[in-house]
C-alpha cells in the first residue's frame, strides 16, 4: 500500500536523524541547553513557508480559530522534540528511542474519543506485534537492567503525549481542510516556537556562541539532519490521511528498530562512531524483533 511507504519514511529518516541528534548534542551542545538545537528545526520550517504557500495557494481558508489550533500542533511537536533532546542529553539514543512506543498508545485513546476511530482485532494484533517487536529490540541484559530512570520516563511519556496530540490535530485539519495548508500553519507554529526561544537572552547568547565557534560544521551537519527530519515528518503526516492515527504511530514507533539497525551499521563500518554491540545474541534479538514487526505490518495492512 502506498501509505505504508510514507508511514515508514518517518521512522527510517527519524532513525538517521536520531544518530545525528546524538552527535550534535554530544559534540556541540553538551554544555548548552538543548532548546538551542531546536532553532535549526524552526528555521528549516520557516524557510519552507514561502514554497508551501506558492504551491498550496491561499492559506488563510481555515479561519483564525482553526489556524491557531494547527499552529498549536506545531508548538506541541516542537515541545515533544525539546523533551526528547533533554532525555538524549543524558542517555544513549538506543535507551531513549524505545519510549516512543508511548505515542501510539496515547494516539489510540485520543483517536477513539475524538475521531471515533476503531481498530479491528487484526489491526490491534498487528499494532501489538509492531510495538512488541520494537520493545524486544530495546531489551538490555546484565548490569543496570533493573534501574528505573524516573526522569527519562517522565520526559519521554510527556513527549509521547505531545506527539500524539500534535498528530491528532494535524490529521483533523489535513482531512477537513487541506494537507499543504495544514502543513503551512504547522510549520508556522514551529517557527513561532523558535521565535520564543530566540526571545530568551540566555538561549540567544548560547546560539550565537555555538554557531560562532563551529559555523561550517554545525550548519552542514544540522542542515542534513533537518532535511532528514523534514522528509520523515512530511511522509509520516501524509500517511495519516489514509490510515488510523494509532496504526501510523505504531509504524512510527519502529524508529527504535531502525535506530539499532543504523547503529549496528555504524559500529561495523565506523567503530569510532557506532556503539552497538555485534554479539550473536544481540543480532538474534534484533532479527527476532524485525520478524515481529514485519508480521505486525502484514496484519495491519491486510485488507
Amino acid at each position: 500500500m502506498s501509505w505504508l511507504v510514507f508511514a515508514f519514511s518517518g521512522p527510517v529518516f527519524w532513525a538517521m536523524s536520531t544518530h545525528f541528534d546524538k552527535y550534535l548534542v554530544e559534540r556541540y551542545f553538551k554544555h548548552s541547553d538543548t532548546a538551542v538545537l531546536l532553532l535549526f528545526t524552526a528555521v528549516m520550517g520557516a524557510l519552507t513557508l514561502p514554497f508551501i504557500a506558492f504551491y498550496a495557494g491561499p492559506v488563510t481558508s481555515p479561519g483564525v480559530g482553526s489556524i491557531a489550533l494547527i499552529m498549536l500542533s506545531g508548538v506541541l511537536y516542537m515541545g515533544a522534540l525539546l523533551l526528547y533532546l533533554r532525555a538524549l542529553q543524558t542517555e544513549e539514543a538506543s535507551v531513549v528511542a524505545p519510549f516512543f512506543q508511548a505515542a501510539p498508545l496515547f494516539g489510540y485513546v485520543l483517536a477513539y474519543f475524538v475521531l471515533g476511530e476503531t481498530l479491528s482485532g487484526r489491526q490491534m494484533a498487528g499494532g501489538a506485534l509492531i510495538i512488541g517487536g520494537t520493545l524486544i529490540v530495546s531489551l538490555r541484559f546484565g548490569g543496570g537492567a533493573g534501574v528505573f530512570k524516573l526522569r527519562l520516563t517522565m520526559l519521554m511519556l510527556a513527549c509521547g503525549l505531545a506527539l500524539a496530540l500534535s498528530g491528532l490535530i494535524f490529521k483533523v485539519f489535513a482531512i477537513s481542510v487541506d494537507f499543504w495548508v495544514t502543513t503551512f500553519w504547522l510549520f508556522a507554529g514551529e517557527a513561532l516556537f523558535g521565535g520564543a526561544i530566540l526571545a530568551v537572552a540566555q538561549y540567544r547568547r548560547q546560539f550565537v556562541a555555538v554557531l560562532g565557534e563551529h559555523p561550517g560544521a554545525l550548519m552542514t551537519i544540522s542542515g542534513v539532519n533537518e532535511v532528514l527530519n523534514l522528509a520523515g515528518a512530511l511522509g509520516f503526516r501524509y500517511a495519516l490521511l489514509f490510515a488510523p492515527l494509532s496504526i501510523v504511530q505504531a509504524i512510527g514507533a519502529t524508529t527504535t528498530l531502525f535506530v539499532f539497525a543504523f547503529g549496528v551499521t555504524l559500529s561495523a563500518a565506523f567503530p569510532r562512531l557506532g556503539r552497538e554491540t555485534l554479539s550473536a545474541r544481540d543480532l538474534v534479538q534484533k532479527g527476532a524483533a524485525a520478524i515481529l514487526v514485519a508480521g505486525g505490518v502484514a496484519l495491519v495492512t491486510h485488507s
